[in-house]
């Protein structure tokens, strides 16, 4: 687990230039590796790889980075895990003239031998790479097939750099940025700027399951897919699993207890995530029956109740008799955090639970370098309330003709939220759970307008999105397409439950969930690993008839049963909880006076990028608690925040 650095500048710059930018831009990314750092240079062709290391297999040097092919033709670049690299090494055989023992050596022997499509396709993993072939004069650069890893791209000023973070693209001396307002307009309604766009103009974002080759002097590399999530899904779907539903479970179980099995290998100390939800304590409990020792587990906790889930992770932990450290942290604890949020995720990145994350892994990384994490079980076997909801709302509303629905949305929203808040206050306690809280009229508001959507998939499309019409916030921005808003994007399946699985699968879990984990554990030296993201155990997700997933209003089903089977449904079976902070409170409270500056009118009128009239009117009506905007608002503090840092860095150019 490591970070690596690049650039490619022919005829350009002599070696000692060279060698200096290329340090610059390596030591951007000591967090994520500070075991090791190396550089190797070609300075007659202009090309510079640079690697931080941190070792988790092989702890000698004889793991040490950019490495060398033993005929130096090819020179790697690595960031990540291959878990079944010992199978790949025994198909190599013992004639390669081997020289230690990590993942590294094994990927590097398969791209010299069997070159990038035949590897990458054999290889389970989590990875991102740099290749050079100093033979052809090739660049390879490559990323896992459900984007774990992260790798930034793109030519600036002339050359070709890249890099795992974007702090070490900038690093660049002669690096000079420029704001993409198309990818605000994407960040703003989504809370995270999608692959393949990027913040900077003219940078990218390599798509999992991809890789790019480029030669000195190619404009634009050349983009090759060697796995599909949509090709694997569809598939599933037209080849389901034969057989009944419990040996599906079983097979499932079997498959699952290899891939953690596969993540338990390491050569120091390992742990996992535990929030005590289904994902996490399956993780886990399949951890605990392969283990002849107690496993490290660790949860953050909350003061507040309804952000609190230490108690149901200690008592998961209990029953499978983990080694199980807890930490309650306090508000003032989480806003700490605060100022290093735009340094970390070095682009604008809005999903709160950025700071438990942060949080929870600095408390890990106190005792161990490798943490196994429950994400992804979601969006694979559908657990999220959202899909319910959509699917169960569309059923109840579709039949209703549109124009009817917009009507009767215009003469519910001419009513103010303070004159719903009056009129539903003595039916509070009959409510469905959504209006049974503070200022149920904000929520009528909210979900009458989520009901005007002309398909499933478009009411699906306003749930998940902050801003409705982020191009209108943004000065001069076209909002980018997704496959939210691109019919011709989007797996073809049979139901909207499979479809939102399906959109998520490929958009909010890598470009939020992965980048968050990524971020956050990276940031304090961790390697964390998702097993449910075995590309196996996507594939077999997707062979899964979706009443074996999804039942009424329960979903995860499978993931429940095998559960079941080690921990009892008392400890696991209640509503899901969000991995939040409370950020309405918050922000009217010890956050106020640090966003009013950032949100100021004057400051926003200055900038020229986003019209301050709409977000001055929802930060007034946020702070009178007629409207909790705090997930809008909060994408507008982290860009703000964002823009500071890149101005200050000197990423951009100063303010106007």
């Amino acid at each position: 687990m490591c970070g690596f650095c690049g650039v490619i500048e022919p005829g350009a710059a002599a070696e000692p230039a060279l060698r200096q930018a290329l340090e610059r831009m390596n030591q951007t990314l000591l967090h994520r590796g500070p075991d090791d750092g190396g550089l190797w240079l070609d300075a007659a062709a202009g090309v510079g790889l640079g690697h931080r290391r941190l070792a988790i297999l092989d702890l000698s040097p004889l793991g040490h980075q950019p490495m060398v092919s033993p005929d130096g033709r090819y020179v790697l670049a690595y960031n990540g895990e291959i878990y079944n690299y010992q199978a790949l090494r025994r198909a190599i055989g013992d004639d390669y003239p081997w020289r230690g023992h990590s993942d590294t050596e094994v990927l590097l022997a398969w791209l010299s031998r069997r070159g990038p499509a035949a590897t990458l396709t054999e290889c389970n993993g989590m990875f991102a790479f740099a290749l050079w072939d100093r033979q052809a004069r090739r660049l390879t650069l490559a990323r896992d097939r459900l984007g774990e890893k992260p790798l930034y791209y793109g030519y600036n000023r002339g050359r070709f750099l890249f890099g795992s973070e974007l702090k070490a693209i900038t690093a660049h001396p002669g690096w000079q940025g420029e704001l993409d307002r198309d990818a605000l307009a994407a960040y703003l309604r989504l809370s995270y700027v999608p692959a393949p766009h990027c913040i900077y103009r003219g940078i990218r974002k390599l798509a999992p399951g991809t890789y790019a080759t480029l030669t000195p002097g190619q404009e634009e590399p050349t983009l090759h897919t060697y796995w599909s999530a949509r090709a694997a899904a569809e598939r599933g779907l037209a080849a389901p699993f034969e057989g009944p539903e419990d040996e599906a479970v079983g097979a499932l179980e079997r498959l699952l207890m290899d891939a953690v099995g596969l993540r338990m290998r390491a050569d120091v100390p390992l742990g996992a995530f535990l929030s005590g939800g289904i994902d996490s304590s399956t993780v886990v409990a399949l951890m605990q029956a392969q283990s002849q020792r107690p496993v490290r587990t660790f949860t953050i906790g909350f003061h507040e109740a309804g952000f609190n889930e230490a108690e149901d992770a200690r008592r998961v932990a209990a029953h499978l008799g983990t080694d199980h450290t807890e930490l309650y942290v306090t508000a003032q604890d989480g806003l700490a955090t605060i100022p290093s949020l735009a340094r970390l995720w070095d682009e604008p990145f809005a999903d709160p639970s950025q700071i438990p994350t942060l949080l929870v892994s600095e408390m890990a990384r106190r005792a161990v370098t490798v943490c196994l994490s429950g994400d992804g079980g979601d969006e694979l076997f559908g657990g999220y309330s959202r899909y319910l909801w959509t699917r169960d709302t569309w059923r109840r509303i579709g039949w209703v003709p549109l124009g009817l629905r917009r009507a009767a949305a215009a003469a519910v929203t001419r009513i103010g939220t303070g004159t719903w808040d009056r009129l539903l206050a003595p039916f509070a306690r009959f409510l469905p759970g959504p209006l049974a809280i503070a200022n149920p009229g904000d929520r009528v508001h909210k979900a009458i307008d989520i009901l005007t959507g002309d398909s499933p998939e478009s009411l699906y499309l306003r749930m998940v999105s902050h801003w409705k019409d982020p191009a209108a916030l943004v000065i001069g921005a076209t909002e980018p397409a997704s496959v939210l808003t691109d019919p011709a994007r989007r797996a073809r399946t049979p139901s909207i439950t499979e479809s939102m699985m399906y959109m998520d699968s490929v958009l909010y879990l890598p470009d939020d969930i992965l980048v968050k984990l990524d971020r956050a554990s990276m940031g304090v030296s961790l390697e964390s690993r998702v097993p449910l993201l075995d590309h196996r155990v996507y594939e077999f997700a997707w062979s899964l008839p979706l009443a074996w997933k999804v039942r009424g209003r329960r979903g995860k089903l499978p993931l429940r049963r095998i559960l079941a089977r080690h921990v009892p449904p008392a400890l696991f079976e209640r509503p899901k909880m969000g991995f939040g902070v409370p950020l309405a409170h918050w922000l009217r409270g010890p956050l106020r006076d640090w966003a009013e500056d950032l949100l100021a009118a004057e400051r926003l009128t200055r900038d020229g990028i986003l019209r301050p009239a709409p977000i001055r009117a929802r930060w007034a009506e946020h702070l009178a608690g007629r409207r909790d905007w705090s997930y809008y608002l909060w994408d507008l503090l982290m860009f703000q925040a964002w823009l500071d840092l890149a101005r200050s860095g000197g990423a951009l150019g100063a303010r106007p």
